[in-house]
C-alpha cells in the first residue's frame, strides 16, 4: 500500500482528507469515540494555527505528529487517572450509556452477501489485532500502511529515527501475519 499522495491545495482539504482516518487511529488508541474526536480536533487546530504557511507536503507528517503527541499525552493522563482513581471504572462513570447509533448505519456503497460478511470478519480481526499491538507498533503501522506516509515522515511523526521505524514495522507485521494466518485466512 505504498503509494504517493499529491498534496492538497488548501488546508482546509487536506483536514477534510486526513479527518476520517485520523478519528479511526484515535478512536483505536482511546478506545473512547468522544476522547478521539477530541484529540483529532485538538491536532487539526494546531496544524492550522501553527503550521498552516508550511509547505503543503509537510502537513501529513506535521499533522501524523501532532495527533501522536496528542495521543500519547491522552494515555499518559489515563495511566495517572487509572493510578489515582484506581476504584472507579469507565462503567461506573457513565452509567447506561447507549452505544452510537451512527456505528450501526448501513453504508449503502457496501454489497452485500457472504464475501461481504467474510472481509468485516477479517477486517475485524485486523483491526482488533492492530488494537492489540504495542504502541509504537500500532503507530509505525498505521502511519506507514494505513496512512500511507514514507519511512522518513513516519520517523518525524513518531520522533525516532528511520531504523526505529522500520524495525517497528517489521515487528508488527510479523505479529499481524501470524495472526491472520492463524485464523486461517
Amino acid at each position: 500500500m505504498s503509494h504517493v499522495r499529491t498534496p492538497p491545495a488548501t488546508l482546509d482539504a487536506f483536514l477534510a482528507g486526513v479527518e476520517r482516518r485520523a478519528f479511526a487511529r484515535a478512536r483505536r488508541a482511546t478506545g473512547d469515540r468522544d476522547e478521539a474526536l477530541d484529540l483529532v480536533q485538538d491536532a487539526m487546530i494546531q496544524l492550522a494555527r501553527h503550521y498552516a504557511a508550511r509547505p503543503a507536503d509537510e502537513w501529513p507528517a506535521l499533522f501524523q505528529r501532532i495527533l501522536t503527541n496528542r495521543i500519547r499525552d491522552w494515555q499518559r493522563h489515563q495511566s495517572l487517572r487509572r493510578r489515582l482513581f484506581f476504584w472507579r471504572t469507565p462503567a461506573t462513570d457513565n452509567p447506561g450509556e447507549p452505544d452510537d447509533l451512527l456505528d450501526r448505519i448501513p453504508d449503502r456503497n457496501q454489497p452485500d452477501g457472504a464475501g461481504e460478511l467474510l472481509r468485516n470478519e477479517v477486517l475485524e480481526r485486523l483491526v482488533a489485532t492492530v488494537a492489540a499491538l504495542p504502541s509504537r507498533q500500532r503507530e509505525a503501522f498505521e502511519l506507514r500502511i494505513w496512512e500511507g506516509l514514507d519511512v522518513a515522515a513516519t520517523a518525524m511523526a513518531m520522533g525516532c529515527s528511520e531504523g526505529s521505524v522500520k524495525t517497528h514495522l517489521s515487528r508488527a507485521m510479523t505479529v499481524l501475519r501470524a495472526a491472520m494466518e492463524g485464523d486461517g485466512t
